[in-house]
């Protein structure tokens, strides 16, 4: 039996089935990531490789290659078991070779599973093993009399009762571990069956806003339940709040169990095989595939999450840069004071203060109002920073207060001030500013992440930035790597001043690691400011293999060389310079028109190189210094403030998105509540059949047009929407969405 062996799997073939993708593109993928490249560099630098395979698909070769590897390990770990049990037959070894998930490959072996002792193998042992056969055969009659035959006190079989209870535990267990029967039920309790949720006996919704309402009397077909009402079910349940379960036609499940094991057959034998499978369903199965398929809805819910979550990082890592305005940080409180920082155009820290505008005990609006303007006075500070926290509507009052009456030039901003707490504790932070408290380092935060967005959200868990769903019920693993690799995705696709990057930026950079990240600085603290990106190769641990994956995304602006400061890769050097000496133009926006004619394949053929690479070369001549934030929709820019009470349906606002969720986009409109465009509030007119995709129409951080469409004061909640109705003003939507979504379509 041992020489029936599982089938050679080719893993490259199965992905590129699996993915839709050709052959050649998926091996020459998994030959370079195996030769240990990073998957920007591979995108970025092996495009005539791997014939311009995106990011995207990188990752997708390298998640469905591991899911597939882990399957095959799994199989033969299951077929070496067998063969130690004497068990492994050519029937197993073609439904394991078939098995294309991980369950169906658990319950072929469920059977033969080590155990503890349960009740049908208790019975086994006391030697009711025949009689259970016996009942197979469905006997006309004399079931009772040979019952009897069985009984032995020694085993505690005291009665004929007890005899039948053990063929009884038997049965139930044989059924309850039958691979086909399960899957059946799976399928059946999967298509037709329905999560049920309600208010639990003796529970109460805490939560003023009474999040879990929506639940209390919930039913839908598994098959249709969104992944956000999965996640908001497991949360009300853990919380105590909600009592939920699934619920499937029983009845029709015995009535299949009955076809398979008994047929039309009649008599004593088939009453005890049909109540043992009737019992196996109510023990074993019933209970298990509730669990499997609860579990599913969660692994599905979850990863949907963890994409959302992972698209919203990308497009805030992506906000564009406010470059040239020296900000105010203001970290609005009430007992502890409002924290105050400014800080120059490049982030660095000038000066701070605290000040005490709403009431508290220390309250002077009149000192905080000399201080703001004394601040802006001295520094020549354009604009305030307001985080949007405990006091953020109050702040907003406040400044635009003295806007009105002292400084009319000055501009607030509020900007999401989550994760700046989280910083502001974190050794990051005590590293950066020893000398300063918490909550003033707070302030420097909500200024800088105004300035740059990825520059100082790079320093903050991304778990803490208020961009997901659920965030905090995810699995840590697959979010963890989900949110490493859209940082890793940004930084690189971005690139980073080698000369001014911190430690946290720099390790994202592909091929970096925290010791060679770290040691990247302390070499430009000792030897000042890197001229060439050579130098990187007397940086300390950091070999060959590092510096040919981190090289091209390092950048040196006024550096030795005008190439350094562009994404041609040092091995294209040549390449670039020879374009250069021919065409007599040096790197510039000037050069364009003089570049452009020279994409073909005939130029790449004469300077022997792939035409892909040629484009990005001539695209990085054209465009040295290029960042992609650049044309990104900026910051909404006010002078004034609203409150809750203030907005009317009707009303027409510009806003930022803030988050984008499966139900629709958050929105920040000026007032303390963020609004919410529901995704039925996206698209006008639209077939009530064809779901909406709320990240195919607004991204976090785009400046969005939107209109009043209800507000409940009482719970602090704002309807909104993207197109007026009619019996509103019928003007047309100007919410833009930049090409900055483009860049990484797959993940947008």
């Amino acid at each position: 039996m041992s020489e029936i062996n599982l089938p050679e799997v080719d893993i490259v073939s199965a992905v590129a089935k699996e993915l839709t993708l050709p052959k050649q593109k998926v091996q020459a993928t998994a030959d370079l990531l195996g030769e240990g490249n990073t998957v920007p560099f591979i995108s970025r630098y092996r495009k005539e490789a791997t014939g311009n395979l995106d990011e995207v698909q990188i990752r997708d070769i390298q998640t469905v290659t591991k899911r597939l590897e882990d399957l095959q390990a799994r199989k033969l770990t299951v077929q070496k078991a067998l063969i130690e049990q004497k068990a492994w037959n050519e029937t197993i070894a073609k439904n394991l070779a078939t098995a294309e998930t991980m369950q169906t490959v658990e319950d072929i072996y469920l059977p033969f599973k080590q155990k503890r002792r349960t009740k049908a193998t208790i019975a086994k042992e006391a030697g009711l093993m025949p009689f259970a056969q016996f009942v197979q055969q469905f006997p006309a009659a004399g079931l009772q009399t040979k019952a009897q035959e069985f009984i032995n006190p020694e085993k505690e079989l005291n009665t004929v009762e007890d005899v039948f209870a053990g063929v009884h535990e038997i049965f139930a267990e044989v059924i309850g571990e039958n691979a086909g029967l399960r899957e059946w039920v799976r399928k059946f309790t999967r298509d037709n069956g329905r999560i049920v949720a309600k208010l639990k006996r003796g529970a109460a919704d805490k939560d003023p806003k009474k999040v879990f309402e929506l639940y209390y009397e919930f039913s839908q077909k598994l098959k249709n339940v969104l992944n956000h009402q999965v996640l908001a079910l497991n949360r009300g349940e853990s919380e105590g709040v909600l009592s939920v379960s699934l619920e499937v036609d029983v009845p029709s499940i015995e009535r299949y169990l009955k076809f398979r094991l008994v047929g039309s057959k009649t008599g004593e034998s088939a009453d005890v095989l049909q109540a043992a499978a009737n019992d196996a369903y109510k023990r074993f199965i019933g209970p298990a595939i509730e669990r499997e398929l609860r579990n599913e809805l969660t692994d599905l819910a979850a990863a949907d999450a963890i994409k959302v979550f992972g698209k919203n990082l990308y497009h805030l890592l992506m906000g564009s840069p406010l470059r040239g305005r020296i900000v105010l940080g203001f970290d609005p409180g009430i007992r502890t004071g409002s924290k105050l920082a400014v800080v120059d155009e490049n982030g660095k820290f000038l000066e701070k203060t605290v000040i005490y505008p709403h009431r508290a005990a220390k309250y002077d609006p009149a000192g905080a109002k000399k201080e703001i303007i004394r601040l802006v006075q001295k520094y020549n500070v354009s604009l305030v920073a307001i985080g949007n926290g405990t006091a953020s509507r109050e702040s907003q009052s406040f400044i635009a207060d003295i806007i009105k009456s002292d400084l009319p030039d000055l501009q607030y901003v509020v900007v999401n001030e989550s994760g700046a707490s989280v910083y502001s504790a974190s050794d990051v932070a005590r590293e950066e500013f020893p000398d300063l408290h918490v909550e003033e380092r707070s302030a420097i935060s909500i200024a800088r992440r105004l300035q740059d967005p990825m520059a100082e959200l790079i320093k903050i868990d991304p778990q803490a930035v208020g961009v997901g769903q659920y965030q905090h019920d995810l699995p840590t693993k697959e979010l963890n790597a989900e949110l490493d690799a859209v940082l890793e995705t940004a930084v690189n696709q971005v690139g980073v001043n080698l000369n001014t990057a911190s430690p946290q930026l720099l390790l994202h950079v592909a091929g970096l690691t925290k010791t060679t990240a770290a040691n990247i600085v302390q070499y430009r603290d000792e030897n000042g400011a890197f001229q060439v990106r050579t130098d990187l190769k007397k940086v300390a641990k950091l070999g060959p293999k590092a510096y040919e994956q981190a090289a091209g995304f390092l950048r040196i602006p006024n550096g030795k060389n005008a190439l350094d400061n562009t994404e041609i890769h040092p091995e294209s050097y040549p390449v670039a310079k020879a374009i250069m000496q021919e065409t007599g133009i040096t790197p510039g926006a000037e050069s364009e028109a003089a570049l452009k004619p020279l994409k073909n394949q005939a130029t790449a053929d004469r300077f022997n190189v792939g035409l892909p690479t040629l484009i990005d070369v001539i695209d990085a001549l054209s465009h040295p210094g290029r960042d992609l934030r650049d044309g990104a929709q900026g910051a909404v820019l006010r002078s004034d403030v609203l409150t809750l009470k203030d907005l009317q349906p009707g009303m027409e606002l510009q806003g930022t998105v803030r988050n984008v969720v499966d139900f629709g986009a958050f929105v920040d409109v000026g007032v303390h509540e963020d609004g919410l465009i529901h995704v039925n509030n996206m698209v006008k007119n639209r077939d009530r059949r064809t779901p909406v995709n709320p990240h195919d129409h607004v991204a976090v951080g785009d400046i969005v047009t939107v209109w009043v469409k209800n507000v409940d004061v009482q719970r602090e909640r704002i309807g909104l929407t993207l197109f007026p109705e009619n019996r509103y003003e019928n003007r047309h939507v100007s919410h833009k969405i930049h090409n900055i979504h483009t860049l990484f379509n797959k993940l947008t």
